[in-house]
């Protein structure tokens, strides 16, 4: 009888120890702090974190340039692996309210408007907390900036072939610091490189905050 139950206990404890590591790889790269699984098909939303702004400056340590109080993004969960991986997604909206934002660029009054254009783009997030952005083929990550000026509107056209972020679960967000965009098309008003500088926080599910696993 003691045979068959140290035999019993033997295997109880196997059983345990080989359910345990795959327990771990079912956790997939993004979670709601609930601990649900992010399915693909779902739509994650991110406003700027409270008190920040984004900020497109002429360098990577100056101050000139255009500051918006109000922008987010959207994008639809596309594959949500199993932990330690990339999940990616598709970027479908990204939104500057001009009404937040302005200019201090020598010549200009305003801003008009901010378009991110050649949507959708491709963003990953892996299990390190690096996010990347990606343009479609054929195509660039591109931002229209109109600026209001004594002499009507000028429109300038910057591009990027990707841009690098980081996620954090501390706080749920998503950072991105200078990234550099280079003016393809504009006006001698438009500055030649715009450093985008952006914080959005928390990055949600339906309201409910995601963390990168």
């Amino acid at each position: 009888m003691r045979t068959r139950t140290l035999l019993a206990l033997t295997a109880a404890v196997a059983a345990l120890g080989l359910a345990a590591p795959a327990s771990a790889a079912d956790t997939p790269v993004l979670t709601t702090t609930d601990g649900a699984a992010v399915a693909v098909g779902d739509v994650l939303d991110a406003s700027l974190a409270s008190g920040t702004a984004a900020t497109f400056y002429s360098s990577a340590t100056g101050t000139s340039g255009i500051s918006c109080k109000t922008s987010a993004f959207s994008a639809e969960v596309t594959a949500n692996p199993a932990a330690p991986g990339t999940a990616t997604e598709s970027l479908a909206s990204h939104t500057f309210d001009t009404s937040g934002c302005t200019t201090n660029v020598v010549g200009s009054l305003g801003v008009n408007s901010i378009t991110v254009d050649n949507l959708p783009y491709t963003a990953s997030v892996s299990s390190d907390g690096t996010v990347s952005v990606t343009p479609g083929a054929s195509s660039a990550i591109q931002s229209t900036v109109k600026l209001r000026t004594l002499l009507g509107s000028i429109t300038c056209v910057y591009q990027a072939p990707s841009l690098t972020g980081t996620a954090s679960n501390a706080d749920h967000s998503i950072s991105f610091t200078n990234q550099q965009f280079t003016k393809v098309s504009g006006s001698s008003l438009c500055f030649g490189n715009a450093f985008f500088t952006a914080k959005y926080a928390p990055v949600t599910k339906g309201g409910v905050a995601i963390n990168v696993n």
